[in-house]
C-alpha cells in the first residue's frame, strides 16, 4: 500500500532512491534557463517589498516565500534532475527462490486460507504473478526447504508437510548451489518459524561476504485470532516407579480470555493426571502445576493435552509430550542411628511397602557394637560406619540421626562431605540429642555441607529445651513435592494443618544464604523456626529435619490407624533424596526425541567406584531399536572435560529406542547406564505458530535485501532488478517529470493565491 502510493507520487519504488546516485544535467540551457528563473526571483521579491501599504511584515513575508518555493521547483526541473542506477540485465542473472515446505505452511491464516496457498498462487506456474515477474526479468531457479533443501520444478509439487524449518541451512544449500553464477538475488519465501538450534550468523556471514542480497517474503499473521497452545512442560528424564510427578505446564492463548481449561496427562494414553487452569488476559502465560502418577515402568510417553477450543486456528499445539524413564529399580539408603530411638523404628515401617526403596540401618547398641537392618550380605557394614570411600559411595542417600560428630574419624566425617560433593549423593540430618550443634558438628567439614548455619566455635551441648512445634509449609514447601502429604496441594495444605505438634531438642539454627526452608514449626510463644530446609552443594544435595518425633504423626491418639500421612511424608522424602542421584556411569542423549533418520548423539559420563573421572576407560554403548535389532556403538573421549565420552548413530523407524552404555577398565567392570531417545515426526512446526518477522526482517536487513509481507510483495521483481548484483547495466531515470513535483507547485501556487485572498492583497 505505502509502495504503491510512493510509486505513484515519485515514479520509481524506493529501491531505485535507494541504489540510485542523484545528479543534475546542467547544460547550457538549463544555465540560461536557472538565470532566468533567478531573476524571477529577485522580481518576485521587489514586487512584494513594494506593497508595504498594503500588508503586514508578515503577510510579505509569507508571500515571498511562496512564490520563492514555485520558483525553486521550476528551477529545480530545468536542472534535469537524474537518477543513476545498476539495473541487471534482463535474462542474464539467476534469481534463487526458496520456498518453505514445512507443516506450518498449512496454518489457514492468509486471508483464512492455508500459507502455502499463497506460495501455490505466486509461485505455481508460468503465469503465476510473482513468477511471471521473475521469469521475465531473470533465470529463476526454485528450491524447496523444511528440515533438507532441494531442487524443484514446480511449486505445485510442494507438500507442506516437512517436520522442521531450517533457514540457516537452507541459504547455505542456496548459496553453494549458486556459487560461480551471476546472481542478482536470492528470494525467501517461509513464516519465518525457524524450528532448528543452529544460529543464522554463520549462513548471514556467507551471504555478506558474497554480497547477496536476500528479499525476505513473510507469509502469515503476526498474531492468530483464537488459538491456545501448551507452551512449556518440565518434566524430569528419569523418575522412579510410582513417584508421583509435580509438573509445571505453561499455557499461552490469544481469543480465550478468562476460559477454565483442563490439562489432561495422558500415559500411553491412560489418564493419570488432571488441572483445570482460568486463562488470564491475551498473551500473558499461565502456569499450572499438575500432579501426575508414574506407575509403569520402563520408558513412558507422557502427554500434556488441552482439548481443542471453539474455532481454534491451530490444534496441534495443544499436546505436548516428553519422553520419560520410569525406573523399577531398589535405591540404597544408609540410616546410621546413634541410639535406639522410636524415629527410627516407625521411619522403617513407613517405607516397607515401598518396593523400590531399601533403607539400610546402621544402629549403635554400645560402644563399637551394631545392629544392622535390611543388609544385601554378611559383610555389610561389618565393621560400623564405611570407612572408605567405595563402600560409602554405593549408597544413593545418607541419613545421620542422632549421633555425635565423635563418632566418626576425621577421615569418615571428610568422606561424608565429599558423599554429597563430589559422588552427588544426598545427605538427611535428623533432629536429635546427638545431632546438629548439639552434637557438636560446628566446624567439621559435615557442617560445611549441611543447609543450617552452625558457629565454628560450638561444641558438643547438652540438648535444648523442648519445644513443642505445630508444623507448616512455607510457600516454597506447599507447592514441593516432598512435602505434599496428601492428593492435592490444597489437601495437602489442609492436612499439615490438622497434624499434631512434634517437638524438637535442638537449638534453632539460621538456614545459610542459598537454602530453601519448605517446612516451618511454631511454638506456644508464636515464635517460628526451620525444620526443614535444605541446599545444593557441589553435586549433591543436603537437608536437615530438625523433628526428633515425625512418628507423632502415626501414633497419635488423634491419628486414625488407617491414616497415611506419616508413610506418604517419609516415602516423599526419601524418594526426592535419591531422585536424580547419578551412578558410575551416566548416560543421556542430546535430545529425547529425533526425527527418523537424523543422527542421535550419545554422552556418557564416566567414574570409577569413588567418583574420580575416568579418560581411559572403554565404553559403548548398545543401541536396541524398536524392532529388537541392536547396534554397537563405540563413545571416545572428548577432551572437553574429564570422564565425557561421545559418539553417534543414526536413527532408523519410527519408536523408541534403547540406549544401555557399558563401561570398562582394565578388564574389570565399571558400570552401565541406560537412556532412551524416540524417533518420529515432530509437532514443532505448529508451535509458537505466528508468522515470525524477526528473522526474516534481520536477513533481509543484514544482507542488503528487502523485507515484504504477503500484501507488499508485487514489487518485489521490480526490487531485485536494482539490487545492484549480477550482470548490470547503467540506466538514467528522470526525475523533473515526477508527480510529486507538479502537486507541490500546483499547490504552492494556490497557497499563494489563497493566502493574498484571505489577507486583502488579490
Amino acid at each position: 500500500m505505502l509502495d504503491a502510493l510512493f510509486q505513484a507520487l515519485f515514479r520509481y519504488r524506493p529501491v531505485v532512491f535507494q541504489q540510485g546516485e542523484f545528479r543534475f544535467d546542467l547544460g547550457t540551457g538549463a544555465l540560461v534557463a536557472a538565470a532566468l528563473a533567478g531573476t524571477a526571483m529577485v522580481a518576485a521579491a521587489i514586487t512584494y517589498r513594494g506593497v508595504r501599504n498594503k500588508g503586514r511584515l508578515r503577510d510579505r513575508v509569507v508571500l515571498t516565500a511562496l512564490r520563492m518555493t514555485a520558483l525553486a521547483l521550476v528551477l529545480f526541473c530545468l536542472f534535469r534532475p537524474t537518477l543513476i542506477v545498476r539495473a541487471a540485465v534482463s535474462q542474464q542473472n539467476v534469481v534463487a527462490v526458496l520456498l518453505d515446505d514445512s507443516r506450518s505452511m498449512q496454518i489457514p491464516d492468509w486471508s483464512t486460507r492455508p500459507r502455502g496457498e499463497f506460495v501455490k498462487q505466486q509461485f505455481g506456474g508460468p503465469e503465476s504473478p510473482l513468477f511471471r515477474a521473475l521469469s521475465e526479468r531473470f533465470l529463476v531457479r526454485v528450491f524447496r526447504f523444511s528440515s533438507r533443501a532441494g531442487r524443484l520444478e514446480s511449486a505445485n509439487q510442494l507438500a507442506f508437510d516437512g517436520t522442521q524449518t531450517r533457514l540457516g541451512a537452507a541459504l547455505d544449500g542456496a548459496r553453494e548451489e549458486l556459487a560461480g553464477l551471476p546472481v542478482s538475488g536470492v528470494v525467501l519465501v517461509s513464516d519465518g518459524a525457524d524450528t532448528s538450534d543452529a544460529s543464522l550468523a554463520d549462513a548471514l556471514l556467507g551471504l555478506k561476504a558474497e554480497k547477496l542480497p536476500v528479499y525476505t517474503v513473510g507469509v502469515g499473521s503476526p498474531q492468530l485470532p483464537r488459538d491456545l497452545q501448551v507452551d512449556r512442560v518440565s518434566t524430569p528424564r528419569a523418575v522412579l516407579k510410582d513417584a508421583t510427578l509435580l509438573v509445571d505446564v505453561v499455557v499461552t492463548q490469544t481469543g480465550y480470555s478468562g476460559r477454565t481449561v483442563t490439562v489432561d496427562v495422558e500415559d500411553e494414553g491412560r489418564i493419570v493426571g488432571s488441572e483445570q487452569v482460568r486463562l488470564p488476559m491475551d498473551g500473558t502465560p499461565a502456569t499450572v502445576r499438575v500432579r501426575a502418577a508414574a506407575t509403569e515402568p520402563g520408558p513412558r510417553l507422557f502427554r500434556f493435552r488441552v482439548a481443542p477450543q471453539p474455532d481454534e486456528v491451530v490444534v496441534q499445539n495443544n499436546v505436548r509430550e516428553s519422553l520419560i524413564q520410569v525406573r523399577d529399580a531398589r535405591e540404597k539408603i544408609l540410616y546410621f542411628e546413634g541410639e535406639p530411638r522410636f524415629e527410627m523404628k516407625f521411619l522403617r515401617r513407613a517405607v516397607t511397602d515401598d518396593k523400590n526403596l531399601q533403607v539400610v540401618v546402621l544402629q549403635r547398641t554400645a560402644d563399637n557394637k551394631f545392629s544392622r537392618f535390611e543388609v544385601d550380605g554378611a559383610d555389610e557394614l561389618v565393621g560400623g560406619f564405611p570407612k572408605t570411600r567405595e563402600e560409602l559411595f554405593s549408597y544413593r542417600a545418607l541419613i545421620l540421626g542422632s549421633i555425635e560428630a565423635g563418632a566418626f574419624s576425621g577421615d569418615q566425617l571428610q568422606m561424608i562431605a565429599d558423599f554429597v560433593d563430589r559422588r552427588g549423593g544426598s545427605l538427611l540430618m535428623l533432629g536429635g540429642a546427638r545431632s546438629l550443634s548439639e552434637g557438636g558438628y560446628g566446624g567439621t567439614p559435615v557442617a560445611d555441607v549441611l543447609p543450617l548455619a552452625i558457629d565454628p566455635r560450638t561444641r558438643a551441648s547438652e540438648p535444648s529445651d523442648l519445644a513443642r512445634l505445630q508444623i507448616a509449609p512455607t510457600r516454597a514447601g506447599q507447592t514441593h513435592a516432598a512435602t505434599q502429604i496428601a492428593a492435592t496441594e490444597e489437601a495437602s495444605g489442609a492436612r499439615w494443618r490438622d497434624l499434631p505438634q512434634v517437638t524438637s531438642v535442638n537449638a534453632p539454627l539460621p538456614p545459610k544464604p542459598a537454602a530453601t526452608v519448605l517446612l516451618n514449626g511454631t511454638d506456644e510463644r508464636g515464635r517460628t523456626q526451620p525444620v526443614l530446609t535444605w541446599h545444593q552443594f557441589g553435586r549433591g544435595r543436603a537437608v536437615a529435619l530438625t523433628l526428633q518425633d515425625t512418628w507423632q504423626w502415626q501414633m497419635h491418639a488423634s491419628i486414625s490407624l488407617e491414616d497415611q500421612t506419616h508413610e506418604n511424608f517419609w516415602r516423599q522424602i526419601l524418594r526426592w533424596l535419591v531422585d536424580g542421584v547419578p551412578g558410575v556411569v551416566e548416560a543421556r542423549t542430546a535430545s529425547d526425541r529425533v526425527e527418523p533418520g537424523e543422527p542421535v548423539t550419545i554422552e556418557a559420563n564416566v567414574v570409577d567406584k569413588t567418583y574420580v573421572e575416568l579418560n581411559d576407560a572403554g565404553v559403548t554403548a548398545r543401541v536396541t531399536r524398536p524392532d529388537g535389532s541392536t547396534l554397537d556403538v563405540p563413545l571416545e573421549w572428548t577432551g572437553e572435560r574429564d570422564g565425557l565420552y561421545r559418539g553417534t548413530f543414526v536413527s532408523g523407524g519410527g519408536g523408541t529406542y534403547e540406549v544401555a552404555v557399558d563401561s570398562s577398565r582394565a578388564s574389570q567392570i565399571i558400570g552401565t547406564g541406560v537412556t532412551f531417545v524416540r524417533a518420529g515426526p515432530s509437532d514443532a512446526e505448529y508451535f509458537d505458530p505466528t508468522m515470525h518477522e524477526g528473522p526474516l526482517r534481520r536477513i533481509a536487513e543484514e544482507t542488503g535485501g528487502r523485507f515484504y509481507t504477503a500484501d507488499e510483495a508485487a514489487g518485489l521483481a521490480e526490487d531485485v532488478r536494482y539490487g545492484g548484483r549480477g550482470v548490470t547495466s547503467v540506466e538514467e531515470r528522470e526525475l523533473w517529470n515526477m508527480p510529486i513535483i507538479l502537486i507541490a507547485l500546483m499547490g504552492v501556487v494556490f497557497a499563494e493565491w489563497g493566502y493574498r485572498r484571505a489577507v486583502g492583497m488579490s
